[in-house]
């Protein structure tokens, strides 16, 4: 049945909202700051609803990206950095006061999803979507449905540790989840900005820049981020061996890591032959809102 669909993108700062028309062809945007409350939250999700509904006279599905992940233990949000939605039921919540099911997933589950349905993944039965910014996350996607995992933890790449460690990278850098050496503390931007830069060092956006011009300082903090890389995604290959990789976040604006990846990923993996494709974003930063709209598929009852 055709139907439009919105999307929603629940994050700390702000919340974004886009609908897609029965085609897919995104015919609304709009975003607001995230209040502080988590009440202030389902009111201000409801009222952008309604809105555009109102706006487009169109009913439609709705679907929710947040940095978390609905606990199938509790049915609260769990391990989500807007610590706000954490121990709340966030989809009942949202369902009883939009009055119809609203489907929650965690955000690089919608990049993931964006990516494979109408993105650059497209084509592809198996896809791997890294989002490198600030953090570092991943989703899977599988004959065009998310893979979740059983206890909803499926491509929490950003928090398995870094492989074939060398001797001066131990013991690893420390993570905010309590453990040392995850992936996420050597390949996020900050990560690559403090290698190049100092502790201090947050900005990551120069060094392609700074690298072209023959600074050795960025070259060398480049070349160490696109190994470390390499060696992460080697693991996935070796566990998953995905047909396509797609990159989000800040990151995948680094023109290198397309040319340079295939080659260091072959290093590492245990193939004699690895082809597997790195390909840029098609959606950008509207990936996520675009994913949280397609966990409504065609068939409305999927």
């Amino acid at each position: 049945m055709s139907r439009y669909r919105i999307g929603i993108d629940l994050g700390g700062s702000k919340i974004e909202i886009a609908v897609l028309g029965p085609d897919g062809t995104e015919v609304l945007r709009h975003r607001v700051a995230t209040p502080p409350g988590y009440q202030d939250v389902l009111n201000t999700i409801s009222a952008l609803v309604h809105d555009v509904e109102a706006c487009l006279e169109i009913s439609a599905t709705v679907g929710v990206g947040i940095p978390g992940v609905i606990s199938p233990a509790t049915g609260l949000v769990k391990n989500a950095n807007s610590v706000g939605l954490n121990g709340h039921r966030l989809d009942s919540d949202l369902s009883q006061i939009l009055m119809r099911e609203v489907r929650v997933e965690n955000d690089a589950n919608c990049f993931a999803l964006s990516e494979a349905t109408d993105g650059a993944g497209v084509g592809f039965s198996c896809v791997f979507a890294v989002i490198l910014g600030t953090g570092c996350g991943a989703g899977i996607v599988i004959d065009g449905k998310v893979h979740r995992g059983s206890h909803r933890v499926a491509g929490e790449w950003g928090h398995t540790p870094l492989p074939w460690i060398t001797g001066w990278e131990m013991p690893g850098n420390p993570c905010w989840c309590g453990k040392n050496g995850c992936l996420e503390t050597y390949v996020s931007g900050p990560a690559l900005a403090r290698d190049s830069d100092g502790h201090s060092a947050k900005d990551a956006s120069t060094l392609p820049a700074r690298a072209a011009s023959g600074e050795q300082r960025a070259i060398d903090a480049l070349a160490r981020h696109a190994d470390r890389l390499a060696r992460g995604l080697a693991m996935v290959v070796n566990i998953l061996d995905p047909d396509a990789i797609v990159f989000g976040g800040g990151l995948s604006n680094m023109d290198h890591l397309y040319t340079e990846l295939p080659r260091l990923i072959s290093l590492h993996a245990f193939s004699d032959v690895i082809a597997t494709p790195i390909l840029r974003n098609k959606h950008g930063d509207s990936s996520g809102v675009r994913g949280a709209a397609w966990l409504w598929p065609a068939n409305a009852d999927s």
